[in-house]
């Protein structure tokens, strides 16, 4: 019942974007059920560890993130949800204060990587995070956006091309007590 209070489905309703091997795909979730919540939910536990409880999911925040203005693709491996990555166009945040350092906010070409994780024993191998980063990034390229951008601890975007540069820095983001960055680079054309 309280499922339905909050307008959430009992299955999820999504597109298969892209299947690998093994049982492993790439999902673009249309919209959130129920059958979900607890693997997203878990999965966010990753972000917990580094960024604190603010960075949990939870049923009563996830339709936040789930919902008709984001883009959340998932990564399944066999069934199981082992990461996902949520986009959102930069004009959802008009009215946060960080958006207006970005010179392309109101021009609608620009999507923000609001969250980015996968599961720590699927880190670092099968290629699973570099998969679902792909899917996601050929995703938005075809909606013609030109730039990602987001917000990452400081020096980790430096990481990402030689064209991301950094847009401003915050000493203190949202009490995580180490020093962020707000990003922009361009997505590339593809060849």
């Amino acid at each position: 019942m309280e499922q339905l209070a909050l307008g959430i489905l009992e299955k999820s309703k999504i597109k298969v974007i892209a299947e690998g091997l093994n049982g492993f795909r790439i999902e673009l979730i249309e919209k959130i059920g129920s059958d979900d919540i607890a693997q997203l939910i878990e999965v966010s536990d990753e972000l917990v560890k580094k960024f604190g409880e603010s960075a949990k999911l939870t049923k009563s925040n996830i339709t936040k993130y789930f919902n008709k203005d984001t883009i959340p693709f998932v990564a399944r491996q066999n069934n199981k949800i082992i990461g996902y990555i949520i986009g959102v166009p930069l004009e959802y945040f008009r009215k946060e204060a960080w958006a207006h350092y970005d010179v392309n906010l109101g021009l609608q070409n620009t999507i923000y990587t609001y969250a980015f994780v996968v599961k720590g024993n699927f880190q670092k191998r099968g290629g699973y995070s570099k998969s679902l980063k792909r899917v996601y990034l050929n995703w938005v390229r075809k909606r013609n956006y030109k730039f990602i951008t987001g917000h990452t601890e400081l020096g980790i975007a430096k990481n990402f091309s030689s064209n991301t540069e950094t847009v401003k820095i915050f000493p203190e983001w949202y009490n995580s007590k180490v020093s962020f960055e707000y990003y922009r680079r361009p997505i590339k054309k593809e060849k």
